[in-house]
């Protein structure tokens, strides 16, 4: 063979291996969370469908690349979530892992990725210290947290007379975080936590917990806890008659999936605090109808906040011109965010998303005009009250 032969093939195999990290595994998106447990209508495989609704709008590919997203159920387990999220990093090529429901899971799965060098969005987590002392480089933050959901739904009630609060929570770091974010705006409002009581995650039997909230004679009994937890206290609630009694129950983190489980008959009166609502305006209800017509249901916060932090990724390495992590994470804190979940939005250089969000108090089933009307709105939470700057959050990227 002639040597123009043997240069020809020398440089048609350097193409072929020059490039596979990128032209034969183009870019790969892991939707991480619980899809069996307590969680899964409050994020579940509805957040994966979510993602590839955003991939799909993108258009399916970046770069020229083939845009793919996986999904995995972490049971709540963050020693299962990290060997999951190791495996999908080292093995997989996974590029960006999102998600991340439950906040024990999220927390661990943001530390690999910072040893990693690899970028994760949370969205379904809540504890603000994952933009707080627990931020990274390739971490973000998106849809609320603990110290947002406090400032709406806690802030509200005491401004509105509900100046002592007894909690019940979620025993494990989101919970805790809720809790303590919630009890700080109430204190410093002036009103006063008279009690709180720990529940194990996934709890059946809420009797004796809401006998200590009731016994309290709180104003407000805060839930600190989600998803199923959430609904199976306000349901036992209604049966202790503790709101007939004329103590109210503020979801501290509540949203249309919950509401939808319990229907409104359960669920009226409750006031809460959610970054996304289906028929709030124009926008919203674009992507929710879509949503539905692909589901058979409407989305919450968690779900349309994983099509946007999932969009705003793809528009990150379309803007960088390449998934390399330090390239694309700088990205997505210059580009502004603005999609059917959040206009006008801006992420921190603690990787918190800024947004507003919105107070809402769920409708009689007097009020309710057609099938997931659940909500009136009570106020806009401006996105830069809501969430501290950076230098606030206790980042240590700030110093």
């Amino acid at each position: 063979m002639t040597s123009k032969f043997w240069a020809a093939a020398v440089a048609a195999f350097s193409l072929t291996t020059a490039l596979p990290a990128f032209a034969q595994q183009g870019v790969k998106i892991g939707i991480l969370n619980d899809q069996s447990g307590v969680y899964a209508d409050y994020g579940g495989k509805w957040s994966f469908e979510a993602a590839k609704m955003a991939v799909e709008e993108f258009g399916g590919s970046v770069l020229g690349q083939k845009i793919e997203v996986v999904s995995a159920d972490h049971q709540n387990k963050p020693d299962l979530g990290v060997s999951i999220a190791r495996r999908w990093y080292e093995v997989e090529n996974v590029d960006m892992i999102t998600e991340l429901t439950t906040s024990s899971v999220a927390l661990a799965v943001h530390d690999l990725s910072k040893q990693m060098k690899k970028i994760d969005i949370v969205v379904g987590a809540a504890t603000s210290r994952l933009s707080g002392d627990a931020c990274q480089p390739y971490g973000f933050h998106w849809a609320y947290d603990t110290r947002a959901l406090a400032y709406g739904t806690g802030g509200a009630l005491v401004k509105a007379g509900g100046d002592t609060w007894f909690f019940m929570t979620a025993d494990y770091a989101f919970g805790h975080a809720l809790e303590k974010d919630t009890g700080d705006f109430v204190t410093q409002q002036g009103g006063k936590v008279v009690g709180a009581v720990r529940i194990p995650l996934n709890t059946a039997d809420f009797s004796s917990f809401l006998l200590q909230a009731q016994s309290s004679k709180a104003k407000i009994i805060g839930l600190a806890n989600a998803g199923l937890d959430t609904t199976n206290s306000i349901k036992q609630a209604a049966e202790f008659g503790i709101v007939k009694g004329g103590q109210k129950l503020a979801g501290l983190l509540l949203t249309a999936a919950e509401v939808h489980g319990l229907g409104l008959e359960a669920a009226q009166g409750l006031v809460l605090t959610e970054g996304y609502y289906w028929d709030r305006d124009a926008r919203s209800r674009n992507f929710g109808e879509k949503f539905f017509k692909r589901t058979g249901r409407m989305p919450n916060m968690i779900q349309a906040g994983t099509y946007s932090a999932t969009l705003q990724y793809l528009k990150a390495v379309k803007a960088a011109g390449t998934k390399d992590t330090e390239a694309v994470a700088k990205k997505l804190k210059e580009l502004p965010v603005d999609d059917d979940f959040a206009q006008g939005g801006k992420v921190l250089e603690n990787g918190r998303m800024v947004h507003d969000l919105y107070l809402f108090e769920v409708k009689k089933p007097s009020e309710s005009k057609k099938p997931w009307d659940y909500y009136k709105e009570l106020a806009v939470v401006p996105g830069d009250k809501a969430f501290p700057t950076a230098k606030e959050s206790g980042c240590p990227l700030t110093k």
